[in-house]
């Protein structure tokens, strides 16, 4: 009964997380990205680069950007497909489609719920980008566990 009580509440904990991140405005989810970026990849180009100027520097944290943030969508889904994976097994659901499904409309009300935050859009491939990280971690722990 405690590992079902534990494997909610890190599942709704990890939901809510994605919540929270979904509901920055722009600017604060373009400042945690930039952050993110500024302090990894910037730092290793500047130890090759350490003479590069600022446009080079703005032209790095643009070009990363974009992946930064998609790869971001597919590990806070692949980490939701792993939690959800283990949390349905341990109420003896071991049918795969329901934890796909389950992803997925989360995934899907998650961009849903950004058309209302300033900003923000909806945006459907990440939705398809979020259910394939979440089917991703289903599918690693299922050939793991499920054999």
């Amino acid at each position: 009964m405690i590992k079902k009580i534990l494997l909610v509440s890190l599942t709704i904990l990890w939901m809510s997380v994605i919540f929270i991140y979904s509901n920055q405005q722009d600017v604060t989810s373009d400042k945690v990205s930039g952050s993110f970026i500024n302090n990894t990849i910037v730092r290793i180009y500047k130890v090759f680069n350490s003479d590069a100027s600022e446009k080079e520097i703005e032209t790095v944290l643009s070009f990363w950007n974009y992946p930064v943030r998609k790869v971001a969508h597919f590990t806070e889904y692949l980490i939701l497909g792993i939690l959800a994976f283990f949390t349905l097994k341990e109420f003896g659901v071991k049918n795969i489609y329901v934890m796909f499904l389950l992803c997925f409309l989360y995934a899907y009300s998650d961009e849903f719920h950004q058309l209302f935050v300033v900003g923000r859009n909806g945006n459907f491939f990440d939705v398809i980008l979020d259910t394939f990280g979440s089917i991703t971690g289903i599918i690693i722990f299922h050939k793991i566990y499920l054999k």
